[in-house]
């Protein structure tokens, strides 16, 4: 199956539905021992394996992903491939705080710019919302950067339901950016079908689950705590056994694909008509080739719905998303 390139919302940014989330290139505040050689591999194999969106944020690595990412992607045709990447946090007291005023996130984009040595940005996301700042004049800032040429397509990220229908007061917003996997399924009753109402693109986070959808796990496991996983509660029972139970009814479908599970999974978020491009992070260049065989998987109808059946009690979990928001 050859997918149709993607477009993102109402602009003219087009991309493959599968993407290259960027976090462990350059992200040493939420990975342990990355290094920079491999970052750098992971977004040109991503590149040369027919990925077409990258997807990076300050705050991974504090500007260090975007520099690596911007140095990697110096070797390809600028036009060949959409960059996305996402601002809110301001250090400026010294401390984290999350700040959606226009002049911060103006500013913020021309620092991306800078570390990502280009001109434009394809995607420019408000990583999360504020308290105070109207949604609506924060992505108005983002509208005057769009017809100065600096980015575009306005996303925004984290963003509760009421929080995109304020921030899309203006029919500005093309792409909005979540956590969603089979086993966070909390959107599929009201943001998604929102966003396909209002032709804006989505774009999920963590589809892999932080690596548990991908088979690798299989006993109880634990993390050392400068790893993000030891804060996520699919991690912890009964969560994490109920996910590796639903994950037995997707072998025999990768069996039969001659596919991995990981590869399976994906290409179940490629067919779902609510899923616009899916950015799987990776640590190693070879799951980064591995990820983009999803593209040429098709599930029949009978097997996606057993892959959608077999997660159903995910549909209804509370537990909300895998990290708390910064505040």
């Amino acid at each position: 199956m050859t997918h149709e390139m993607v477009t993102i919302g109402k602009s003219d940014v087009q991309t493959t539905p599968l993407g290259l989330g960027t976090n462990a290139v350059g992200g040493y505040n939420l990975f342990p021992n990355l290094k920079d050689a491999d970052g750098l591999n992971l977004v040109k194999t991503g590149l040369d394996n027919g990925i077409q969106l990258l997807d990076t944020a300050f705050v991974y690595g504090l500007g260090h992903s975007e520099e690596l990412v911007g140095q990697a992607m110096h070797d390809f045709d600028r036009h060949s491939f959409a960059l996305a990447t996402k601002g809110a946090q301001d250090f400026s007291t010294g401390e984290q705080v999350i700040n959606n005023d226009p002049d911060f996130l103006t500013q913020q984009v021309d620092a991306s710019l800078k570390r990502l040595k280009t001109d434009y940005l394809d995607i420019y996301y408000i990583h999360f919302p504020d308290k105070q700042t109207p949604k609506a004049e924060a992505v108005g800032a983002l509208q005057r950067l769009r017809e100065q040429g600096k980015i575009r397509a306005i996303g925004i990220s984290n963003f509760s339901l009421d929080q995109v229908k304020d921030a899309n007061a203006d029919g500005y917003v093309d792409v909005v950016e979540d956590e969603f996997s089979l086993l966070h399924r909390d959107y599929e009753a009201d943001l998604m079908p929102y966003l396909k109402d209002h032709q804006i693109s989505f774009v999920p986070y963590l589809p892999l689950a932080s690596g548990l959808l991908t088979g690798k796990y299989a006993d109880a496991v634990s993390f050392p705590t400068d790893d993000i996983r030891s804060q996520i509660s699919d991690f912890q029972q009964p969560r994490y056994g109920q996910a590796l139970q639903a994950l037995t009814a997707v072998k025999p479908i990768a069996t039969a694909h001659q596919a991995t599970l990981a590869q399976t999974i994906l290409a179940w978020y490629l067919q779902n008509p609510l899923v616009s491009v899916v950015i799987p992070g990776a640590k190693h260049a070879d799951q980064v080739a591995a990820n983009a065989q999803a593209l040429a998987i098709t599930l029949t109808p009978a097997e996606y719905q057993t892959i959608d059946t077999a997660f159903t009690a995910f549909k209804t979990t509370t537990s909300g998303k895998s990290l708390a928001d910064p505040d």
